[in-house]
Parts: structure tokens; C-alpha cells; sequence
């Protein structure tokens, strides 16, 4: 499953449900996590008794800031697909076997970092599940559960580029040309969204600007328009936790980028290069500038899972 990069992101205010208002136009990049989803026991996944009753397993490789267990949002996303599909929390007949779900993480996005790693892992869940239980929901109804689950996860489900309004739930993917080649900024320590939105609601101001400039870059495929036009409102609330990544956003202009601007809520800062070349390039003059930093391509299309 991909990861996502905002090319804009305005916030237009806060509503009345303490959420606030978003337009943002989001695009998937080449860092993904992967999702592997088996059945194990008896029973195949289109038996009758597997869709009444399951055990559901989960286990990852990531670090120990990623959530086990049922903290996880891939797991939370499961739960959520098993209610409304009708799987229930598994019984035994004495020692009969019943089917086991085992789902398995493999973490490669950072972690809140602004790249929706948690949305792209429960989107990847759901995809999964859907075709391993053969449960025949369509996407538009898979995107109606990931709203339940995050702001990120209805766009992680399908991928691609797309303008996100609302609090980013209401999707409309968007025309987009060319390949574009990014190098990712990534710290390890992370950022908490909520604290980046009580920081702007403190030194920010309502956004007045508009996604049109970097709509029109993707659809002539201008990757010179495209860097001048990336815009974060959010950046004014990172740089106040953060204030290197200024610094580092301004390191990366130095070296060259067409543009860069920190994702999402941070702190990852992404910069754009003029060619896969051009990417390698920047990255070597930003050598110790970052915990981490790689060479990414955009767009990366949608979820691929594995099923096995």
C-alpha cells in the first residue's frame, strides 16, 4: 500500500464538531507498507461457518512505535469490516477448528510523519478482507467504512491523485500526466496530528487559497509549475513545534528542488526534482539533514495486496 504526499492543503477552519474544514489535493508515492491477509483452518472463506464465526490474528514488523494489537488501525479496520459484513468473534465446538484471519504488517511508511501510514495499513486491511472473504463490497462502499476509521483512509483505498474536501473524506480523483520524482525527508521523531491542528488553531489563519495552480500543473504534467505551486497551510503550525523544519524545507530549495513543502501535518518534507537524476542529485546535498531520506516516485497508483 502506498503512501501519500499533500501537493495542497488548505484549512479553511474548524467546525462546530472540533474537526476542520480541508481542501487538499493528495497524490500516493513509492514508500508503501504491505499487507498480507491469509485464511487458516478448517473451513475456506466462502463456507458459511467462516463467515459466522473467526479468530482474528495480527502481527507486524515495524518498530515499537507502531500500535499492536487492537490499537492498530489495520486491525480496527478489520473489526469494523466484520460487523458490517456479519463475521463474528469466533466459538469453539469443543475441538473443532475454526478459520483464522491472520493479517501481517509490514511497516516501511514512517510513522506519523504527515504520509498516512495508519490510513494506508487500515485501507490495505480492508481491501484485503474483502476479497479474502469474499464479501463483494465495491469500493465506493469500502471508502463509506474507511470514513468511520480517519480522514486519510476513504483516499488510501482507491490511491492515485485526488482533491479531498470536507474534513478530506469527500474524494473526487483528479486528471493527472507525467511522472513526478520526489526525495522524501523523514525524521524519527514523529509529530501528533492533533497537536499540529491545536497549534495552527492558535498561530494559524483560516486558508483563502485554492487548489488550481497545482491542478493545472498535474494535468499539463509540469513538474516546474508543480513544485512553485505546493502549499501547506499547515506548515506555519509545524515550523512552530518544529522550527529546523524550516530550516530543512529551505535546505532543500538550496540544493536545487523545483519546490518542497512538509506533508500533511509533518514532519516529513518532501521536495520536488526535475528528474529521477535530478532526485539523486538533491538527496546527496542533503546528506545529514534528515534521519532518513529516499528517493520516491509519484503517482504510485492504488492498494496491491498480497493474499496468501
Amino acid at each position: 500500500m502506498p503512501s501519500k504526499v499533500n501537493l495542497f492543503l488548505s484549512v479553511r477552519g474548524r467546525r462546530p464538531d472540533g474537526y476542520h474544514e480541508l481542501v487538499t489535493v493528495m497524490q500516493t508515492v513509492s514508500i508503501h507498507d504491505t499487507v498480507s491477509a491469509r485464511l487458516d483452518g478448517s473451513a475456506s472463506a466462502a463456507h458459511p461457518a467462516a463467515r459466522r464465526f473467526m479468530d482474528l490474528a495480527f502481527t507486524q514488523e515495524a518498530g515499537p512505535e507502531v500500535p499492536p494489537g487492537g490499537d492498530n488501525l489495520a486491525v480496527r479496520a478489520a473489526r469494523q469490516l466484520m460487523g458490517l459484513v456479519g463475521v463474528g468473534t469466533a466459538q469453539r465446538d469443543g475441538e473443532a477448528m475454526v478459520p483464522v484471519t491472520r493479517l501481517h504488517l509490514t511497516k516501511r511508511i514512517p510513522v506519523a510523519a504527515g504520509m498516512a501510514g495508519g490510513s494506508a495499513d487500515a485501507a490495505a486491511a480492508l481491501l484485503a478482507l474483502n476479497e479474502l472473504w469474499g464479501t463483494e463490497l465495491d469500493r465506493n462502499e469500502l471508502r463509506d467504512v474507511a470514513a468511520e476509521l480517519g480522514a486519510d483512509v476513504p483516499f488510501c483505498v482507491t490511491g492515485g491523485t485526488a482533491l479531498a474536501t470536507g474534513t478530506g473524506t469527500a474524494i473526487a480523483q483528479v486528471l493527472c500526466r507525467g511522472r513526478y520524482h520526489w526525495v522524501v525527508g523523514i525524521s524519527e521523531q514523529p509529530l501528533s496530528t492533533p497537536a499540529v491542528y491545536r497549534a495552527f488553531d492558535e498561530v494559524g489563519t483560516p486558508g483563502e487559497a485554492e487548489p488550481d495552480a497545482v491542478l493545472q500543473a498535474l494535468r499539463t504534467g509540469d513538474a516546474e509549475a508543480l513544485g512553485a505551486a505546493l502549499h501547506n497551510d499547515l506548515e506555519v503550525a509545524a515550523f512552530s513545534l518544529r522550527p529546523e523544519l524550516r530550516d530543512a524545507r529551505d535546505a532543500f530549495l538550496d540544493a536545487g528542488a523545483l519546490g518542497a513543502v512538509v506533508s500533511g501535518s509533518g514532519p516529513t518534507v518532501v521536495a520536488l526534482a526535475a528528474s529521477a537524476q535530478h532526485a539523486v542529485e538533491v538527496r546527496e546535498r542533503m546528506q545529514g539533514v534528515f534521519d532518513r531520506s529516499e528517493v520516491a516516485l509519484s503517482p504510485a497508483g492504488g492498494p496491491e495486496l498480497a493474499l496468501g
